[in-house]
C-alpha cells in the first residue's frame, strides 16, 4: 500500500543557475564551520572571503574550506568590491551595525542575516528599511523552514492531506551549548531558540490572531534572564491552536543521563502527522522523521524517509533562496519583510509574559505597519 503514495514532498533546495556567486562570510563560529560552509561546499559554491569577530576562527575556516581571502575585520570584507553576497552569522546585537555599513556598498547585491534578525522588532524594522532603500535583497536564515520534516509537512498541508487543522504542538528538550553569547542577554529562549518554532508555525499555518506565553527562569543556569523554560500558544481565527514547550538547559549535569529531543505533532479533521527533529544528535547525522495517516490513504501510516539532515543540509536552502532572488530580481522566499511578522510574534510573546495576558498579534504587528516604508506590507 505504501506504493500508492507518490507525492513529491519538496524537501530539497532549488539551486540558482549560477554557482559562482562571490560570498563573503562574516562570522566563523560553529554554525558557520559546521553548517553554512559544509552546505555550500556540498553544493559546489565557492565562498570568496571570510572574517570573524576574533580573527582566529576565520583563518581556521579559510584553511578547512579553501576560502581564498581572509579579512581582518568585517569592515574590510564589505569594502572589497568583489563580494556580491554577504552571509552574516554574528550575535544579533551586532547585526544592525554591520547592515548600516553594508548597504552603502554598491557591489553588495544580497545579504543573508542570521536569526533573530535583531534584538527587538524596532531594530529589525530598521534593518529591513535600510536594505529596501538600498535595493539590496535581504534573506533571513530561518533554517527550520528547510528541515526536511517541516518541508514535507508543509507540502502535505498545502495538499490538504489532514483537512482543517485542530492542534499543532512542538516539544523541545535541548541544550544550546555553543551559544555562550546568550548569557549577556535577558531575552534568551524565545528570541534565540524558540524563534525556530515561532517562525515555523508561521511557515506552516500563517500569522496567528492571538498569542499567549508563560515562562520561568531556569535555575539550572548561572546567569540572569527572563525566559529560560517557555510555553507559548498561537490561536488562529478558526480556533486552531499551535503551541510549543521549550526546555533548553534540559540536563541536571554530571551524574545524570542527557535526554534531548524535539518532537512535533499536527492533528486535523482528516488525518494527523507526527515526527522528530534530528538536530539534538548533531554532529551525528540523524535525519528528521515524519509519520502520517490520512483519509486520502485509508487505514495506514505512511513514513517517508530521506538521507538529508537539518544541520547542515538545511543551510543550503536558506542561502539558495536568497541567491535565486538576486538572480531573478524577486523577493526572497524567507525575506526580511516576512521575518518582521516573526519578530512581531516574538514581541507578542514577551508582551504576554510581561503583562500576564493574551495579546492580539495586531498589537505588536502595528509597529511594522506604522513605518512609512512598510505601507505595502
Amino acid at each position: 500500500m505504501m506504493s500508492t503514495f507518490d507525492l513529491d514532498l519538496n524537501i530539497h533546495a532549488v539551486l540558482p543557475k549560477r554557482k559562482d556567486f562571490r560570498i563573503g562570510s562574516i562570522g566563523a563560529g560553529a554554525i558557520v564551520r559546521d553548517c553554512h560552509l559544509v552546505a555550500y561546499k556540498n553544493a559546489g559554491f565557492k565562498p570568496y572571503g571570510i572574517t570573524s569577530l576574533n580573527g582566529v576562527g576565520a583563518r581556521m575556516a579559510a584553511k578547512d574550506f579553501d576560502i581564498p581571502h581572509v579579512f581582518d575585520s568585517w569592515r574590510e570584507l564589505i569594502a572589497d568590491d568583489n563580494i556580491e553576497i554577504l552571509d552574516i552569522a554574528v550575535p544579533p546585537d551586532v547585526q544592525l551595525e554591520i547592515i548600516r555599513e553594508a548597504v552603502k556598498q554598491k557591489h553588495i547585491k544580497g545579504i543573508l542575516c542570521q536569526k533573530p534578525l535583531a534584538m527587538n522588532l524596532q531594530e529589525a524594522v530598521e534593518i529591513v528599511r535600510l536594505c529596501e532603500e538600498a535595493g539590496v535583497k535581504l534573506g533571513v536564515n530561518s533554517n527550520m523552514r528547510y528541515d526536511q520534516s517541516m518541508r514535507a509537512l508543509k507540502t502535505l498541508l498545502d495538499h490538504q492531506y489532514f483537512g482543517d487543522i485542530v492542534l499543532a504542538t512542538i516539544e523541545m528538550r535541548a541544550i544550546p551549548h555553543w551559544q555562550e553569547f546568550l548569557k549577556k542577554y535577558d531575552r534568551i529562549e524565545i528570541l534565540n531558540m524558540g524563534i525556530h518554532h515561532v517562525d515555523v508555525f508561521r511557515y506552516l499555518f500563517g500569522d496567528p490572531e492571538k498569542v499567549t506565553a508563560v515562562t520561568r527562569r531556569d535555575p539550572r543556569t548561572t546567569f540572569a534572564h527572563i525566559d529560560g523554560i517557555s510555553q507559548y500558544t498561537f490561536q488562529y481565527a478558526n480556533e486552531m491552536m499551535a503551541t510549543s514547550l521549550d526546555d533548553v538547559w534540559a540536563w541536571q549535569g554530571e551524574g545524570t543521563e542527557k535526554d534531548m529531543y524535539i518532537k512535533w505533532r499536527v492533528e486535523g479533521m482528516d488525518g494527523m502527522a507526527w515526527g522528530t527533529i534530528g538536530w539534538p544528535a548533531s554532529p551525528a547525522r540523524e535525519p528528521s522523521t515524519i509519520k502520517f495517516t490520512t483519509r486520502k490513504h485509508p487505514n495506514q501510516w505512511i513514513e517517508p524517509t530521506w538521507d538529508e539532515v537539518w544541520f547542515p543540509d538545511a543551510f543550503l536552502g536558506t542561502m539558495t533562496q536568497l541567491l535565486r532572488a538576486v538572480e531573478n530580481d524577486t523577493e526572497p522566499e524567507i525575506s526580511g519583510r516576512d521575518n518582521l511578522h516573526t519578530m512581531a510574534a516574538i514581541e507578542a510573546c514577551y508582551l504576554s509574559i510581561e503583562e500576564e495576558r493574551t495579546v492580539l498579534f495586531s498589537e505588536t504587528l502595528k509597529e511594522v505597519y506604522e513605518n512609512d516604508f512598510s505601507r505595502n506590507f
